[in-house]
């Protein structure tokens, strides 16, 4: 693919997001996050008259990381639009479409190592209740809610689930996460009986005439969108007069959290939380360490 490197930033960019779609199955989220990355640093190369990706040195790279800086991006936020970057360049060097990777001598913007803000028991309990399970949209969000807390899925896992994805009997969901990678999560019996009154009293009146493959439905039978499902978390947060901001991975942060608390082994939860790296897990740890020392101080005699 010589002829890569001849084409206009803007058409390598496309290819190399073709690339991403078609030979590695991203989800549709993941591209749209390396697409925005990718055209603000094209945006960037052509304020600065840069129109060949040869022209693009170290020089050129910590310029833009400057530039991101100064537009008052965050240093989590600095760092993953240059991992977008360096992921170009990796692909264009498989390519053999250039001879040097301009960002391996680019180190990652310094994050720290935030530790997720995660809810008690009592809080997501009021949360998970606040439902009125009277109405037929109250009885799909009770559901989402127990379901999203339950098995500790990503947002875009939870409205992507079809009806035949929940398994009754065996009580689990089928999950596709990253990557289109398949995993199956036990869930308990509330969020079993939310689910069932969820699709026999609420969602046949939400459909009305349509039809749909989607688990949790909108208007016309269409899938919950991200945004949709982030208002209803907001408006329940709002009622439960919780003061912190509550997202919907808020709810896989708490999920985590509590399995570890309560003595679940770290490789369980890793699998459940379909983390391909355990490392990634293991900041949970440092949350349960926290409640552990907490709990040590309580209950020990010598505390």
């Amino acid at each position: 693919m010589q002829w890569i490197t001849t084409m206009n930033i803007d058409t390598t960019i496309d290819t190399y997001i073709k690339h991403l779609d078609l030979e590695r199955g991203l989800a549709d989220n993941t591209l749209e996050s390396y697409g925005a990355d990718l055209s603000g640093f094209a945006d960037f190369l052509a304020k600065n008259s840069i129109i060949k990706i040869q022209d693009i040195d170290t020089t050129v790279l910590l310029a833009w990381i400057v530039d991101l800086k100064k537009t008052g991006l965050s240093a989590p936020s600095r760092a993953r639009h240059l991992i977008s970057v360096r992921g170009l360049f990796k692909f264009l060097i498989r390519e053999n479409s250039i001879t040097v990777n301009p960002t391996d001598q680019m180190n990652l913007p310094k994050t720290g190592r935030q530790l997720p803000h995660v809810l008690g028991f009592d809080q997501i309990k009021t949360l998970l209740d606040l439902p009125d399970r009277s109405k037929p949209r109250e009885l799909r969000n009770a559901a989402m809610l127990e379901i999203l807390y339950g098995a500790g899925l990503r947002v875009t896992e939870l409205i992507n689930m079809k009806v035949q994805d929940i398994n009754f009997n065996a009580c689990f969901v089928k999950v596709f996460g990253k990557g289109s990678r398949e995993r199956v999560v036990p869930i308990g019996s509330h969020a079993r009986e939310r689910a069932l009154e969820w699709l026999e009293r609420g969602r046949p009146l939400l459909l009305k005439n349509d039809t749909s493959r989607y688990l949790f439905v909108a208007r016309a039978g269409k899938p919950m969108t991200r945004q949709g499902f982030w208002k209803i978390i907001k408006k329940y947060a709002r009622l439960a007069g919780i003061p912190t901001n509550v997202y919907p991975h808020t709810f896989r942060h708490a999920f985590a959290t509590h399995l570890l608390e309560g003595g679940a082994d770290l490789r369980s939860v890793q699998t459940m939380l379909g983390h391909s790296d355990i490392s990634t897990t293991q900041i949970y740890t440092h949350v349960s360490s926290t409640y552990l020392t907490e709990m040590h101080k309580k209950c020990h005699p010598r505390g």
